[in-house]
């Protein structure tokens, strides 16, 4: 991609209303547009990194069987109605009309939804268990949204529903997910801190919130050292909590083993049992044709908060610090000199070979060096390619980690080869 033909207008000011690293970096490197309080636009950077978290989302969702559907934004009252959360849910629900003056709602997440739709087609026992999840927008009339997509009103999000016959295959259900979950975040290069929780306004008894470690987190989270170690096994039964559930009486690790960091929530699971399908009629036949109620879990990961949340974990005073695995791009090329033929020629080579196998930014834009130079550390691709009249006289152009700094020299077909091979 040229980046005199991309579309990320860059700015060298912060907001005045930004008043976190995620919502000041975001708006300088063009990522985002406000519309309305809470509500963004999503530009091209963005979207780049929304993609590759959605990637590994839904690989490691579809290792453990569950499968992706779309349910509606906009779904009937009644399916509410029927659960008892209509009105229960409070405010944060947007309620609309159509024009034949029916009730509708902007989703705020799909339990309901996701219920009618097993009780529709699912019959027999022998169907389950089944977990299905989405990748969609959806909407909370949050009361202050502030933060920028932090905690936005419309948001995206991964949710995902699961249906078991009993109480112990549900169990596992809830496992497997949880440890989903953990290769999610590790694979986006973050700490996951899962945390016991409360369920919230989705109900249920079993719950753990995912926080993953930055200093500007809104938890205050209390853990168990080994925790930052620990297995996929062990992350389960590790003692880890917010403060809300703090309580120094009754730790049983030691003072010296007890962590205490900020978090930003990224992700939440629940089981709830037959909450929902009980309340919907939602049901099943057993080998002895019985009807059973299947037991419940619903498991949320904050796709469009985790943007924000891996800059707040990973940035400097330069800007963003973008892990290998979501950068919008996999490298940039630096053309320092345009009115220099053969700097043109070898960043034009480096950016044709490359763009075979990777996704690279070439700055062709007509600006001072300074510019493009500022700009590259803003927005934070892993590896820079700087291409500048003395040093390719030498034979040379400069290689640079955005993460540690290091610059080195290499001949333009050894930087190809480096990425290449």
């Amino acid at each position: 991609m040229l980046f005199s033909r991309f579309f990320a207008p860059t700015s060298k000011n912060d907001s005045a209303d930004a008043k976190i690293a995620s919502h000041r970096l975001m708006l300088r490197t063009g990522m985002i547009s406000q519309t309305a309080a809470g509500i963004y636009c999503w530009l091209p950077l963005a979207v780049r990194v929304i993609e590759k978290i959605t990637k590994i989302i839904c690989e490691e969702q579809d290792k453990i069987g569950a499968q992706r559907v779309n349910f509606t934004t906009i779904q009937p009252a009644n399916l509410w109605l029927e659960s008892g959360r209509y009105e229960a849910y409070g405010k944060e629900m947007l309620r609309i009309k159509d024009r034949k003056d029916g009730d509708f709602l902007y989703s705020p997440t799909n339990e309901e939804q996701a219920t009618d739709v097993f009780r529709k087609y699912v019959k027999s026992y022998k169907e389950l268990p089944i977990i299905f999840y989405q990748i969609h927008w959806k909407f909370r009339d949050e009361i202050r949204p502030r933060f920028g997509v932090m905690r936005g009103r419309e948001f995206l999000m991964k949710d995902g529903y699961s249906f078991d016959l009993d109480f112990e295959s549900a169990k596992l259900t809830y496992e497997t997910v949880f440890k989903s979950y953990i290769r999610i975040f590790r694979r986006l290069e973050l700490t996951p801190i899962p945390v016991q929780a409360e369920s919230g306004a989705i109900g249920g008894n079993m719950s753990h919130e995912f926080q993953i470690l930055a200093e500007t987190g809104e938890s205050t989270l209390y853990y168990d050292r080994k925790l930052l170690s620990a297995s996929d096994e062990e992350l389960l039964t590790t003692f880890a909590v917010t403060s809300e559930k703090y309580n120094s009486d009754t730790i049983t690790i030691s003072e010296k083993d007890l962590m205490i960091s900020k978090g930003i929530e990224v992700g939440h699971i629940f089981y709830f049992g037959t909450k929902y399908s009980k309340a919907m009629n939602a049901f099943v036949l057993n080998e002895k044709g019985k009807e059973i109620y299947p037991e419940m879990g619903s498991y949320g990961i904050g796709v469009s908060r985790l943007v924000a949340a891996i800059i707040e974990a990973s940035h400097d005073p330069r800007g963003i610090i973008w892990p290998e695995a979501v950068a919008p791009f996999d490298v940039t090329i630096l053309n320092l000199h345009l009115k220099n033929s053969r700097c043109c020629d070898v960043a034009f080579e480096i950016y044709k070979a490359l763009s075979s196998k990777k996704e690279v930014l070439y700055d062709d834009r007509n600006i001072t060096v300074g510019e493009k130079l500022v700009d590259a550390d803003l927005i934070g691709i892993p590896w820079q390619i700087i291409v500048g009249s003395t040093k390719i006289e030498g034979g040379v152009v400069e290689l640079k980690n955005r993460k540690t700094g290091k610059v080195v020299e290499m001949s333009p077909n050894k930087v190809i080869e480096r990425f290449l091979n």
